[in-house]
């Protein structure tokens, strides 16, 4: 038996056959082209080709990972439109006269080192979708298929990492696990395996070079253990730890329509995290009692042009409507860092993720803020609302917000449009300046939400996006819980509720730390809602103090 250490990537047991993904790799010849405008319609019929492949598998994943997830194949169709992409292929083509397979490829390798050199993490990303949709043209132009791994028997997949493109194609009822050389946490295939319940463990090196092929491996997506050609005693182990989770999994169901509450009688608000309407069926079956973090800015991430206050404001009605009176807790435009919008014209930083974002972007672009507090408001009335500010970091940026929500307020008023006066406005919790500032900050808001992926990221100057740094994360937790401490204590102090709308709401662990602090609400990935309202009413809290 070969023991294999990485790190879950997404949740689960599995064992089968192993089945290792390589891709197919053909060489391109390169050749001398006589006639370039036959080359370039060789190229662009190829291209549309590719969007319309593109077009295709966006509305497989719309079906099955839901609209958020599927975006991604909707920015690669966006790529392979792009002006500068198409001309360096077609300057390729004609200064060198060579052929549109080689010059696609070249373009992609350019463009994919250009993305890569970055300092900026969303970008760097980029480097593997341009990668990604340069190896389909590439594909088109030489008659190879784009497929990807397709009957047979279900199997245990090892492969060095796999595009977005490649996760959704795959029919997930032949993939029992997925394990891989490289892959984050955040990488779009993670969110895609953990969308799709396949488990997966990624970070395990030297996984391609020792000849695994048909042998068996027993997959354990919550300790991040691969077990290659297992002994009895571990495939019995891991049967028996998949039985439990399975019967556990059955049990959660029956907590469906109970209160979170503990046992010496404290209730916690148990909200979900969506990054659009399409996840509130997952909210919904997962019972969650409302809603702690709706990402709005998935509205500016899809747009070529800044959403009006029309097509927010029924966004936001919908979600209201679909949620019947329970919370719906929706953050303003979370701009920046990791997160760049092509409807928004933002300078090139050094340090992007110290940089113009969240609250900072907004007021650089007040008229986009006061229309998105327009349409929030006028939503107001569906249902119950609550409004969050990302990246505050004093009590001054909290009135500078109160002062133009009110002369939106104004606006409405004058023109005859109705809003809840009582909606309340939050602030997120996740720079240490916020947590060391939030007596003062409480005293403007009306409730708290630590944001846990970037205060950790602050607090420890640790870039979240670096795999690198990701044990680093997981093991100093202790400056950031002694900041959420922090803020809780002030919180209530100032007469406000805190909630926790990052990570670390979903585990396990700190829950009873948590619930010591005082902390009134978690907000969780919706298929974590249900375990963790098992903890919170297994939990006294009397004895925690």
């Amino acid at each position: 038996m070969v023991e294999l250490k990485g790190r879950t990537i997404s949740t689960g047991i599995a064992i089968g056959k192993i089945s290792v993904y390589t891709r197919e790799e053909a060489v391109i010849k390169r050749y001398h082209i006589a006639d370039v405008d036959a080359e370039y319609d060789r190229f662009d019929k190829a291209r549309k080709e590719a969007i319309d492949e593109l077009g295709q598998l966006y509305e497989k994943a719309l079906k099955e990972v839901g609209e958020s997830n599927a975006a991604i194949f909707e920015i690669h169709q966006m790529m392979l439109e792009d002006e500068d992409y198409i001309s360096s292929v077609k300057n390729m083509i004609s200064s060198e006269n060579i052929n549109a397979e080689v010059a696609v490829a070249q373009t992609g390798d350019n463009f994919a080192e250009m993305f890569a050199a970055m300092d900026d993490a969303y970008m760097q990303e980029r480097a593997a979708d341009v990668k990604d949709i340069s190896e389909r043209v590439v594909k088109i132009l030489s008659g190879r298929s784009t497929g990807v791994l397709s009957g047979g028997e279900a199997v245990v997949l090892f492969a060095d990492a796999l595009a977005p493109s490649e996760t959704v194609q795959m029919d997930k009822d032949k993939i029992l696990a997925i394990v891989t050389v490289t892959g984050s946490q955040s990488s779009h295939s993670a969110i895609l395996a953990r969308t799709m319940s396949i488990p997966a463990v990624g970070g395990i090196r030297g996984l391609l070079e020792d000849g695994y092929e048909g042998l068996t491996a027993a997959v354990d997506g919550y300790s991040g253990m691969v077990y290659v050609d297992p002994d009895e005693e571990t495939v019995a182990r891991l049967q028996a730890e998949k039985k439990r989770r399975d019967e556990e999994a059955e049990l959660l169901k029956q907590l469906k329509g109970k209160k979170s509450i503990t046992k010496d009688g404290q209730e916690i608000k148990l909200y979900a995290n969506i990054g659009s309407v399409d996840d509130l069926g997952a909210v919904l079956k997962n019972d969650a009692q409302g809603i702690g973090l709706f990402r709005s800015e998935f509205l500016f991430l899809e747009s070529e042009t800044p959403p009006g206050e029309d097509e927010q404001f029924t966004v936001y009605r919908d979600v209201l409507e679909k949620m019947s009176g329970r919370t719906v807790i929706i953050r303003t435009m979370d701009i920046g860092a990791d997160k760049q919008a092509a409807c928004i014209k933002m300078d090139e930083e050094e340090n992007p993720a110290l940089g113009v974002r969240g609250v900072r972007l907004s007021f650089k672009h007040r008229d986009m803020f006061r229309t998105q507090l327009r349409a929030l408001m006028r939503a107001s009335v569906f249902g119950k609302l609550g409004i969050m500010v990302p990246m505050i970091v004093s009590a001054a940026e909290v009135r500078a917000v109160k002062e133009l929500l009110a002369e939106v307020k104004a606006e409405l008023s004058e023109e005859k449009l109705p809003f809840d006066d009582t909606t309340e406005l939050g602030v997120m919790i996740e720079t240490p300046a916020a947590a060391v500032m939030s007596d003062e900050i409480a005293k403007e808001a009306d409730f708290f939400s630590v944001g846990s992926n970037d205060l950790t990221q602050y607090t420890l100057a640790a870039d979240r996006q670096n795999d690198e740094l990701a044990e680093l994360c997981a093991e100093n937790t202790e400056p950031v819980l002694r900041l959420i401490a922090l803020a809780a204590e002030n919180a209530h102090k100032n007469g406000i509720w805190i909630g926790i709308c990052g990570e670390l709401g979903a585990d396990l662990s700190l829950t009873e730390r948590f619930l010591a602090m005082g902390i009134d609400e978690l907000s969780v990935t919706p298929s974590a809602v249900l375990p963790l309202r098992k903890k919170v009413m297994d939990t006294d809290v009397s004895t925690l103090k």
